[in-house]
């Protein structure tokens, strides 16, 4: 055991790929540079050689239609995106391509190709620098999207997105950088089989997040402990495929639902949420409607002032839940 943050466990995930899979190489805008990646690769092309920690040119069309066309061949790239938002610009070979190439081939060929995309917000950084948009890739067929909250699962799903045989959006968040956790040695999962886990167990209210959002409710379950509401979180850590089981068991047990989501409200992954417990739950399970917590329908604020009404905040999830109880 070892305790290392949410991006020192990144890299050690790296490290592991690449030290275990010859056929494993990274590509994409400033792996070299903390300034793009934060900790998450140091020294990774000292160790590896430059021709597996591959650093291009600003063209995420090129890098990225470089990395499916290598899936095809054998290889399994992981390309990384120091912003999600501009993962957009490769748009045409994450979804027309890689997500759709098995099904295209009748499942006799695949796209093992990992794109890990990093959100990078606050700090005044803008419209354009600052979105998740893990709901909008979570809508396609095909793409695995993960969203890890945790150091272990930021490491473990890692590893488990690059051995998986399906293309996987990868999307981890700054915010979570310096999260610590003591980890346990690492194992390899069968990203099929993975989904949602409980965190914390309670009675009262289910809480349901993903990424940074269930550090969100992990804290706000702390603070509501003080007034006598003892909360259940569930972290979805698979958005697709969706599975809800562990949220149904949670809300049949609390008869109450929030979903906390750092992504916009409308067609999200928080309004899918409350349809399908609403759908799967029987007449009777709920003691309140369903609420979700998520971003304003507007893109990210410049100003600083704005940004602390814009993004979530444990306050603003006590006052909601509070409002469950009243």
């Amino acid at each position: 055991m070892a305790v290392k943050n949410y991006g020192e466990a990144i890299r050690e995930a790296f490290d592991y790929l690449l030290s275990h899979y010859p056929n494993v190489f990274t590509i994409g805008q400033g792996l070299w540079s903390p300034w793009y990646v934060g900790n998450t690769m140091t020294e990774l092309e000292k160790k590896f050689g430059k021709e597996r920690v591959i650093d291009t040119p600003v063209s995420e069309l090129a890098c990225t239609g470089a990395a499916v066309g290598a899936s095809l061949c054998g290889y399994r790239p992981i390309v990384i995106h120091p912003r999600v938002d501009f993962a957009l610009l490769a748009v045409d070979q994450i979804v027309n391509q890689a997500a759709k190439w098995s099904h295209m081939f009748a499942g006799k060929t695949h796209a093992p190709v990992t794109f890990r995309c990093i959100i990078n917000r606050g700090g005044e950084q803008g419209a354009q620098h600052s979105q998740s948009l893990h709901s909008w890739f979570a809508h396609i067929p095909g793409l695995r999207v993960v969203t890890p909250y945790s150091p272990r699962d930021a490491r473990d799903l890692l590893i488990a997105s690059v051995l998986s045989d399906d293309p996987v959006m990868y999307i981890d968040d700054r915010w979570l950088y310096d999260n610590e956790e003591d980890l346990p040695p690492i194992e390899e999962y069968n990203l099929a089989t993975q989904q949602a886990n409980r965190v914390l167990e309670g009675k009262d209210i289910t809480l349901v997040g993903n990424g940074y959002s269930t550090h969100l409710c992990v804290e706000a379950a702390k603070q509501l402990q003080s007034q006598n509401i003892y909360s259940e979180v569930i972290d979805l850590r698979v958005l697709n495929p969706l599975r809800i089981d562990a949220v149904l068991e949670s809300v049949k047990k609390t008869g109450r639902l929030c979903v906390i989501d750092g992504d916009w409200r409308n067609c999200g992954i928080a309004g899918e949420i409350v349809a399908s417990v609403t759908e799967s739950c029987p007449i009777g399970t709920l003691r309140f409607q369903p609420l979700r917590l998520t971003l304003p329908d507007a893109p990210a604020p410049t100003s600083k002032s704005l940004e602390k009404i814009y993004y979530l905040n444990v306050e603003n999830i006590c006052e909601k839940v509070q409002t469950m109880f009243n």
